[in-house]
């Protein structure tokens, strides 16, 4: 087992910043998505990386996706992405959704520039993934992999980190529709990754590296993408323009009781577990090969 990555506290910092200093930040609060944009950037461009912006229109307002990228030693052609939206919900802070996330994005980042990979490493930072925007055009994943398919960017595998922080070994905590809640745990204190059929095999392979690095129960799930428990977020859109991709989580609305509401705050997470999954999510892009 590598020495950990992830320095404790950063994690919870950043979700401090984006859920409780800036709180709700969506098109209905402009000038709150401005300042969580911002502090993205400037978190990426303290770490020495160069912040590549990709603005768009939605409603009338001015949006930005932001990338940066870890040249892979190898094989820097191919391009391992890993993705996080930064906007949040309606009437809601968005500690968990997606704060959380995005917090696992910098600090995975951060661990990931100090090291070498065989692939380019990939970093974005999406908006509007909640509604009104999910499953449109102007939904910020949806750009960008609308793009990258254009320019022909070899992306192998884009991972989707989505509601990371919420965890509970109570009975009964996790919940699940049909038909997975015939083999789905019953206790809410794992993460799992969730995919569509033709992203399978990297998810398993994601999946067995991870688990190599990572002491944290884990589950992973992979069937059609009929199902909206396995396209709800900034995947589909990779899915849609012929890339194979998958989310991380904690699987959210099945689990956590203030989803998209004004109660997802920073105090509900648990800061310990997203410090050990993102360790573990680090390691193992560094060893991913695809």
């Amino acid at each position: 087992m590598r020495e950990q990555k992830i320095k404790k506290g950063y994690i919870k910092k950043h979700v401090a910043m984006l859920a409780g200093n800036i709180g709700e930040r969506n098109t209905q609060h402009p000038q709150a998505l401005l300042r969580a944009a911002d502090y993205i950037v400037d978190q990426w461009q303290a770490m020495g990386f160069e912040v590549r912006p990709q603005y768009f229109q939605a409603q009338g307002v001015e949006c930005r996706n932001l990338e940066v990228t870890h040249i892979g030693t190898s094989q820097p052609g191919k391009i391992i992405l890993i993705g996080a939206h930064y906007d949040s919900a309606k009437n809601c802070p968005g500690a968990n959704d997606n704060a959380s996330g995005v917090a696992a994005l910098l600090e995975i980042s951060r661990a990931i520039i100090q090291t070498r990979t065989k692939c380019s490493i990939r970093f974005v930072a999406f908006s509007n993934q909640a509604p009104p925007f999910f499953g449109t055009e102007e939904m910020g994943s949806w750009v960008y992999a609308h793009h990258a398919r254009q320019r022909g960017d070899n992306i192998r595998a884009a991972i989707i980190l989505d509601s990371l922080g919420y965890y509970s070994d109570k009975p009964a905590s996790q919940l699940a529709p049909m038909p997975f809640s015939l083999f789905c745990p019953h206790r809410g204190d794992f993460v799992a990754t969730l995919s569509n059929l033709r992203s399978r095999g990297v998810a398993r392979h994601f999946s067995k590296l991870f688990c190599q690095h990572a002491v944290f129960p884990y589950k992973q799930v992979s069937a059609p993408q009929l199902f909206s428990c396995i396209a709800s977020s900034d995947q589909t859109p990779f899915w849609l323009n012929g890339y194979k991709a998958f989310m991380v989580t904690d699987t959210s609305r099945y689990r956590y009781p203030f989803y998209r509401s004004a109660k997802d705050t920073p105090d509900r997470i648990n800061y310990d577990s997203i410090d050990t999954i993102s360790d573990g999510i680090a390691k193992t892009l560094i060893d991913m090969e695809l």
